[in-house]
Order: C-alpha cells, then structure tokens, then sequence
C-alpha cells in the first residue's frame, strides 16, 4: 500500500469524558467490534479479576477510574484505528490535556442523566481552542435519562457547540426501544440479551411505513416520526467541511455498557473522522504527507512492564515513516538516536513494529533521553508547539518512610516526576524534596507506584505554598535579584532541570512580589523561560 494511503486510512482519535460517563466502557466495545478482543471486561464489577483492557495498571483496576492515559490500535473495514483513552478526573486532566495536542479528533461521552458535567466543559474548551474535530457520544440510554432535545440543548449552550444528530433515540430508559440511525437510513432495535449479541439491524428507507409501526409500535413510531420532524426543522445537515474544521459536531445515542449504538457511531466515525492532520511547529506547518519523519513525545510512561523496569516515551508520528534501527535527530539534545524495539501498543501488550506511518503512536524505550515535548526528525531543526506544562497547585513535601531504601527513593520519584504525573522541587535553604501537583489524587498514585513499582515507601507533609512560579530575572547580577533572593530564601526552590522557583504562600505575595522587584519576572509554566 502506498505511503499516501497509509496515511489516508489511519484514525487517531481520544476518547474524553467526566469521571463515570461510560468513556473506558465505550473504548472497551470499540475494540469489540473491531474485533481487537473477544469479550469486554466488566468495568463496574471489580469482583471480576479482568478490568477494562485499557486501564492496566494495578491502581486502576483497584479504584475503577483510569489514571493515566492509553494507547490501543486496531483495524476496522481496512482503517487503522488509534484510540487514546484518556482520564476523567481532574485530578489527572494534565494527562488529558497533554494528549489532546496527539489526536486528530475526539469522541466526547455524555451521561443522559447527567448531561454536560464540569470537567467535560474544560476538555471540550480545549478541543474548541485548538479546532479539534468533535463527535458527542450521549451514553447510557437504558436508563432513565433527560430528553434527548434537553440534552442537545445544552450541549449547544454549556459547551458553546453547534450540534447535528446523526441517530435518534426511540424512547428512554424504561420504554428504550432501539435507536433509528439518521445517517444510515436504519433503525436498531434494542433488547435485553443486547448485553450477549450484538443485534441486526432492520432497514427502514421511509419512516411513515406501516413497517415502522410493526417493528416498534404504533405510538413509539407517532412519536418517533414527530421528532424526526422536529430534528429536520430545527437542526441542519450533516456537513463533513464543517465538522472537520470543529464548527458542527455530529451526535449519537447509545448505551456502551450495553453494545447498543456503537457500531453506528464507528461506521459513520471511519467515514468521517479525519485521517492525520499537520501540525505547527515552531517554524512552520508540517503535513503527514511530507517524505521526511518527525514527532514529538507526548507521554512518558515508567514501568508499563514492572518486571523490565522499562520506560516508554509515547511518540506521535506527524510526517513520514518512522523505520526502526534508523537514527533520527532529538531536537533538544542535538544528538542521533537509534531505536532497535520500536513498540505500537494494545493497551500493556506490546509488539515490536518496523515501519510506523503518520497518525500511529510509537512507544521508544527511554533510558532517560526523553522529557515531554521533545521533538524527534531526520535532521531538520524545529520543535513542535503546543504542548502543556501546568503550574501546579498542591504541595507536599516527600519523606523517606524507609531509610534501608533511599536509592529506590530516588529513582522512583526521578522517574515518575520524568511522567509529568507531577513535579519536583528542591528547596535552597535545606534541600528537602517538594512535590507539587495539579490534582490531590496523584499523591495517591504516586505513593501506590513508588511502594508497588520500586519497593520504597513515602509519607507527605503539607508545605503551605499556593503556586509555583518560574523566576526569570531581567539581570541576575543586579542588586533587585540579590534582594529578591535574600527576602524569599525560604520560599525559593530548584526545579528537575535546575530552574529557580518560586513556591508563592499567595495570591497576594506573588501581585506584591511583582510590585515590589518589577525586573523579576515570573511565569506561572516553566516552558515560557527555557
């Protein structure tokens, strides 16, 4: 297959939701149908051993909530799908958000009870700032839910979209009858043994036959030709040019837990959805159909095997093909590379691949080259943009709960903080360990991994700061700096790369700080001073 081809028939996409939307179950029947596995894991049910096969790590399965994003690829009716299944909660959206800046498009999960919660309103505004293409997957219609217009409503209002539905429920909840899908002219019929079989589908050209009546009832088929009506009125046509510059977002209803819906949102997704897209980087616009490789590392990701102790740095290829055994340039370090097992990933199994196309996801064994962001290419200089770094906002200091395991210490919280999962800070005045973070939870899952993946143990105390901020003065040898670093001595740390910081007991220290030393000037990410 040409290498045009390969590019036109990859789909890279990432799955985003609150917490408890259905987003790991959806993910779970996507692989499903595309066959990449032959029985879903019941999430919910933490009685069976076998969770959702894309939250692999131990702490996952324990909490049923995914920590960390995913990376799971599979073919579908001869496309390449590449699904990144990202967390919900807050407290781990850096994750999230860090993989937004690898996906082509995104499938956003809403709860028909629950409608449009917070956390989808913070994704989907980063999905809107960068033009992402956007399909909304309304899940678990076999509950009792809100009416579907409600939904769509407040979809357009909460979330500031332009929505189009592409099927349509026929009834909720209780009196669930199936789905009539809009975009293919069929209706889907939804029955209790749908959690076994995944059911036919019956084609239904013209929704005013008796057929329909037949087939769902007199009065669900009044009512479902009424609101069909409806939709024609009030909502327009499905246009391909405007969902794929992010101004309409076609809808879908369904059940993931249930199989029901599904498979129409991945047959009308592949027809859709866009294949790679270019990507700016700091001196121009690089396209997927350019002969020369480059991509850049959006995750890194410590002990994915524990028994290996490896470390995988997730690449997102952007333009030509990526051969293993070939060097290519790391931007930021100005040195070659060769990369001998290359990985493409189904969720922790692994398999060594040797040619890679644009839109795939790579993961490089890393022995510490690697650091969010950087940039991979055959020679040419540039870095690609865009990719996040947060200020954090609790802090922590980190104590060695067992003196006998120091060095196992030290290399689990360099290799975890290396993840962007958090960020170390070591204070000047005493050199104690800071850890700072942008959700509280993580220092959960960094306290289970450091005991679980390196066999040492933390405890935490609270350290009173309310910011980080990256220092960057105008002249480091004028007498302003020298004040500035007698005053704040307490306060100032080193970050991982040796930057200066500012760990701020305030809003109003940091705007009297700025007041006080003006040629000081501080950033609230640590990308804007490098």
């Amino acid at each position: 297959m040409s290498f045009l081809k390969e590019i036109e028939r990859r789909r890279t996409f990432g799955v985003i939701a609150h917490p408890d939307a259905g987003k790991t179950t959806l993910t779970e029947k996507l692989l499903l149908f595309g066959g990449a596995i032959q029985e879903a894991g019941a999430v919910k049910n933490n009685k069976i051993k076998k969770g959702a096969t894309s939250d692999f790590m131990e702490i996952e399965r324990q909490r049923g909530i995914s920590v960390a994003t995913s990376v799971l690829a599979f073919n579908y009716k001869n496309k390449k799908i590449n699904i990144l299944d990202t967390p919900g909660h807050k407290d781990f959206a850096e994750d999230t958000f860090r993989t937004l800046t690898a996906v082509d498009s995104v499938i956003v999960v809403i709860d028909v009870a629950k409608g449009v919660e917070e956390q989808t309103e913070k994704l989907v505004e980063v999905c809107r700032m960068r033009s992402i293409p956007m399909i909304i997957f309304i899940n678990k219609l076999d509950r009792e839910g809100r009416d579907a217009f409600e939904l769509m409503d407040e979809v357009e209002q909460k979330l500031q979209l332009k929505v189009t539905p592409m099927s349509f429920p026929i009834g909720m909840g209780y009196d669930f009858k199936g789905i009539y899908n809009i975009w293919e002219k069929n209706i889907n019929l939804f029955s209790d043994d749908s959690k076994k079989n995944i059911e036919d589908t019956i084609s239904i050209k013209d929704i005013q036959t008796d057929e329909l009546d037949k087939v769902v009832g007199a009065k669900a088929a009044n009512t479902l030709r009424e609101e069909l009506e409806l939709v024609e009125a009030i909502y327009p046509e499905f246009d391909r040019e405007a969902y794929l510059k992010s101004e309409l977002q076609p809808v879908f209803f369904g059940s993931a837990l249930n199989n029901f819906g599904v498979r129409e949102m991945l047959d009308a997704f592949i027809e859709i959805a866009p294949s790679p897209r270019p990507k700016e980087s700091d001196t121009r616009l690089v396209a997927p159909s350019e002969n020369e490789f480059s991509g850049f590392v959006f995750k890194i990701h410590a002990n994915m095997d524990p028994k290996h102790r490896d470390r995988l740095a997730f690449i997102k290829i952007v333009s030509g093909v990526f051969e293993r055994n070939k060097p290519y340039l790391h931007v930021r370090q100005g040195k070659k590379l060769k990369f001998s097992s290359p990985n493409a990933f189904f969720a922790e199994k692994k398999e060594i691949i040797d040619i890679s196309y644009p839109g795939d996801i790579v993961g490089l064994h890393d022995t510490g080259n690697f650091k969010i962001g950087d940039t991979l290419t055959e020679g040419e200089i540039m870095i690609f943009k865009g990719i996040p770094n947060f200020s954090p906002e609790h802090f922590r200091y980190i104590n060695n709960a067992d003196p006998m395991k120091s060095k196992q210490l030290e290399k689990g919280v360099d290799q975890l903080m290396d993840e962007g999962v958090a960020q170390l800070f070591t204070l000047e005045m005493n050199g104690r360990k800071v850890i700072g973070t942008v959700g509280a939870l993580q220092y959960e899952v960094i306290q289970y991994r450091l005991e679980h993946e390196y066999g040492a143990k933390c405890t935490y105390e609270n350290f009173p700061a309310y910011k980080a901020c990256w220092v960057k003065p105008e002249d480091p040898k004028n007498e302003e700096f020298k004040e500035f670093k007698r005053i704040k001595q307490k306060f100032l740390a080193k970050d991982k790369s040796g930057q200066l910081v500012f760990l701020a007991d305030s809003d109003f220290s940091i705007q009297m700080t700025q007041s006080k030393f003006p040629t000081v000037k501080l950033r609230f990410t640590s990308e804007e001073i490098i």
